[in-house]
């Protein structure tokens, strides 16, 4: 039997969204109060699902101590109480959007479970930015095969 597994993580970050590319008022434009340059915060809520065979024995689809450890490791020490733009080399010239933070999160995690859990697979990542703004990614070849990002932004 195939299931789905959801596990929540909390983690707080700063950010600038600001494109060296575009002129100060096209910034302005584009990205409003996110691109004070100081930057500013949010309180990111993370949900990240595994999906695989339940095990006979265990009764699971995944020992929720190693998705702790790996979710740990591979974001919430990479990420949490940082400020993206200067403390991440990913986010050194690509422009930390929630977005963007969701694609690197689900790269992350993909590469490490695919090494580390033998049965589950990671199945999706949401990103909640605020309690208005949060971003789905299913990886390449979901829904046809793109790249895809879902947003609330209302």
């Amino acid at each position: 039997m195939i299931a789905e597994l959801t596990r929540r993580y909390r983690f707080s970050a700063a950010h600038r969204l600001h494109n060296e590319a575009l002129g100060e008022e096209e910034n302005a434009r584009l990205y409003g109060k996110c691109n004070n340059p100081y930057g500013h915060g949010h309180n990111y809520v993370l949900d990240v699902t595994v999906r695989g065979q339940i095990d006979e024995g265990t009764g699971m689809v995944m020992d929720l101590g190693l998705l702790d450890r790996i979710v740990n490791e591979q974001v919430l020490e990479r990420f949490d109480h940082t400020h993206l733009n200067l403390d991440v080399a990913e986010f050194a010239r690509l422009v930390p959007t929630t977005e963007n933070l969701c694609l690197e999160i689900h790269h992350l995690l993909r590469e490490r479970l695919a090494r580390e859990a033998s049965r589950a697979t990671l199945r999706r990542i949401r990103l909640a930015e605020t309690n208005s703004n949060f971003f789905e990614y299913e990886g390449e070849g979901a829904s046809g095969g793109e790249r895809r990002t879902k947003g609330d932004g209302s």
